[in-house]
């Protein structure tokens, strides 16, 4: 098969296109996390996030996090195209520093969840959960 120059071209451009995709994903992640954090100094511990390990199917799949002493918690799915997922609030009123729902992921990736704390501080987790039938279209 013979391609022409403007061919070869078009399809060069589209596999780095295709190529440079993940790369966006990753850097969306890290502008929400420096966001949220202003960017701060994140550190690990103090936060629980239960997800299951494997998920059979993307459109719903059950987590929940937990970060006692915590004034608010995000939660981000790395793979998703839009990753923020959501942000809880804690009042000072709450009991329980802990949140549940239910999300949509798009594949198996990792789950990312950063408290800010009381004291102005921030702690992350992650977990990965591998997802059977990806619920965000694939």
């Amino acid at each position: 098969m013979t391609f022409t120059r403007r061919e070869m071209l078009v399809l060069g451009l589209s596999a780095a296109g295709a190529a440079l995709l993940p790369l966006r994903a990753v850097a969306a992640v890290e502008d929400n996390i420096a966001a949220f954090t202003g960017g701060a100094a994140v550190g690990e511990g103090g936060i629980t996030l239960t997800a299951p390990e494997i998920a059979e199917n993307g459109n719903t799949v059950p987590i929940s996090v937990s970060a006692p002493g915590a004034v608010s918690i995000m939660i981000l799915a790395s793979g998703n195209p839009n990753p923020a997922v959501g942000t809880f609030n804690f009042g000072a009123l709450m009991p329980k520093q802990e949140a549940s729902t239910r999300i949509r992921l798009a594949g198996t990736q990792n789950l990312i969840a950063v408290a800010k704390m009381a004291d102005g501080s921030f702690v992350q987790t992650s977990r990965e959960v591998k997802v059977t039938i990806g619920g965000c279209g694939g």
